[in-house]
């Protein structure tokens, strides 16, 4: 049942670091490799590069937010949304931790 997610390629969620420039700071962002690809693919449909796209996210976090926890995680979830065709994913708040650790027999 779960063939379609246990089954994925290897190098698919190998974690890959890459040294990026942002407001003129070179910071190290560690994502899975098939995360990198999705962010490729959202800056090149902008016709812009990775840094150039990474830094507009930035920005606008730090416009709206003052500051930013994770960004690694803030990525793959733009990824998700992208993904999802610009829908954001929420989260259900009827669900408790025993519903996402329990197996289902």
């Amino acid at each position: 049942m779960c063939e379609i997610y246990s089954g994925a390629e290897p190098e698919l969620f190998e974690s890959q670091t890459r040294s990026i420039r942002i407001d003129g700071v070179v910071t190290s962002i560690r994502l899975e490799a098939v995360f990198w690809q999705i962010v490729q693919q959202i800056a090149e449909e902008a016709d812009l590069s990775i840094a150039e796209f990474l830094t507009r996210i930035y920005r606008e976090v730090i416009i709206k937010r003052g500051e930013i926890n994770n960004f690694s995680s803030l990525l793959r979830v733009a990824c998700t949304t992208y993904l999802n065709r610009g829908t954001r994913i929420t989260l259900t708040p009827s669900r408790t931790e025993n519903d996402f650790w329990s197996p289902k027999n």
